[in-house]
């Protein structure tokens, strides 16, 4: 459903109610398994109010999609407003690899209904992206990663991170590959800090373990 105006509060919360309980089939795995009315029931909606809403499974995948997507750009600023910005950085990166392991089902869900949907999936995309880039370009003005690299980059090293969920022993893996990112982030000028100084050598730790703090 798109709207103009705002839902009326009983409208909003029982569309609320109908993407929650879609996430949570779409977390479990167990999508395809359901009628679409029956995520009327399970929400504690009528039928109409969910065809009313989404009209499709697609137009509901596409609608928890997009929640997914503005919650990840709203994690973004939170961590801008909260951390210096390489350790916002870093936060976010590692934030995104516990969110992978989380929620496989609901990606590997969404990936299947959203495959005729490529405009909204490059929307979502980009939408994310340009969070990722403000991260960036925020540490870089602080001189602590490196100008020469794009956001673009990060993206694609969380995509593959994300395709590759099936491998044994992936969250390991996971985990060295952001260590990998961030490591080949940092500025040449704040590498040496931290070589140089007792508190920098503890900040290299510190990148080890995501708080980038170089």
């Amino acid at each position: 459903m798109t709207a103009d105006k705002p839902l009326r509060a009983d409208a909003q919360r029982k569309r609320d109610a109908l993407l929650a309980t879609a996430r949570e089939v779409f977390d479990a795995g167990g999508f395809f398994d359901l009628r679409f009315d029956d995520f009327a029931r399970l929400a504690g909606v009528g039928t109409g109010t969910l065809y009313r809403h989404f009209p499709t499974r697609e137009a509901l995948a596409e609608a928890v999609y997009h929640g997914e997507i503005a919650a990840l750009c709203d994690r973004v600023r939170q961590l801008r407003a909260a951390l210096p910005a390489a350790e916002a950085l870093a936060t976010f990166l590692r934030g995104m690899v516990d969110h992978i392991d989380a929620h496989e089902g609901l990606a590997r869900t969404l990936s299947t209904l959203m495959a005729t949907r490529s405009g909204a999936l490059t929307e979502g995309s980009r939408a994310l992206e340009q969070a990722v880039t403000d991260l960036v370009a925020a540490a870089v003005r602080d001189g602590a990663v490196r100008d020469d690299v794009d956001a673009g980059a990060v993206m694609m090293a969380l995509h593959g991170i994300g395709a590759a969920h099936d491998r044994p022993g992936w969250r390991a893996e996971a985990d060295g590959v952001i260590t990998l990112v961030l490591d080949g982030l940092r500025s040449s000028y704040s590498a040496q800090v931290a070589i140089r100084t007792p508190s920098g050598r503890r900040g290299a730790r510190g990148a080890n373990n995501g708080t980038a703090s170089s």
